[in-house]
């Protein structure tokens, strides 16, 4: 892709001696919505960590907006324009929904002010003043999403998202992802279902074993449940879960 706006080239990555992620590589461009796939321990998580200079690569190149950001700090690269919604929210439980938000944007001046994200966000308006621990899963999801905004990012990755919220809290987060997506904010996200994920993405990357074992078009892979099941290691029973 000549308009690569992410562009990730033979990533290696170790735990301790562990090697994590063999040559991983893929490719975002302006506004797409990359697809992340892979079962749990494939390298996903460390994918993203990498990127983000939370766990540096031991080799590999990675270019955002054409500028090298492999091995620099994680604030660095997050005020280059790179936001972060984590597996599991991370959030300060004891401070409140409006006070994450304001930790979160830390002077930053751009589109997404937090004005702006509550009116995007309506939730997050009416829990403005709850405290982030007693917010349900759902609600923490759509906080990560807020938070990450008022950063104002050009690229977004989104980890896991759908973990452990109810089918309706799903189909709401999914609908701000494409939303974000229609208004031009690149995103890669990571996610476990499968065709979940496909049905917003355009292209995907399968990860086996810290390895791309496939990628190519979202819509194209989606139409073929087998192949999914086949790369994933599931069976028909197991993907449609």
């Amino acid at each position: 892709m000549s308009d690569a706006f992410l562009c990730v080239e033979k990533l290696n990555t170790y735990y301790g001696k562990s090697h994590i992620l063999h040559d991983v590589g893929f490719e975002v461009g302006k506004g797409e919505l990359v697809a992340l796939l892979g079962l749990n321990g494939a390298g996903k998580t460390t994918t993203l960590r990498s990127i983000l200079g939370l766990t540096r690569p031991r080799s590999g190149e990675i270019t955002f907006d054409g500028r090298a950001i492999a091995g620099l700090s994680p604030y660095r690269i997050a005020r280059m324009g790179v936001g972060y919604v984590p597996e599991g929210r991370r959030m300060f439980p004891t401070l409140s929904t409006l006070e994450n938000l304001q930790l979160a944007e830390n002077g930053r001046v751009g589109e997404w002010s937090i004005p702006r994200v509550l009116e995007h966000l309506p939730k997050l308006k009416e829990l403005s003043g709850r405290k982030a621990g007693r917010l349900s899963g759902g609600e923490q999801e759509m906080l990560a999403i807020g938070r990450a905004l008022v950063s104002n990012p050009q690229l977004m990755l989104v980890d896991e998202p759908s973990q452990g919220l109810a089918p309706l809290i799903v189909e709401d987060v999914y609908r701000i992802l494409t939303e974000l997506k229609a208004r031009g904010v690149a995103l890669v996200l990571v996610e476990q279902n499968a065709l979940l994920a496909l049905k917003i993405a355009d292209r995907a990357y399968v990860i086996d074993a810290g390895r791309v074992v496939y990628q190519g078009e979202a819509a194209t892979l989606s139409a073929d449940r087998k192949r999914i099941a086949d790369l994933m290691g599931l069976t028909a029973s197991e993907l449609a879960s």
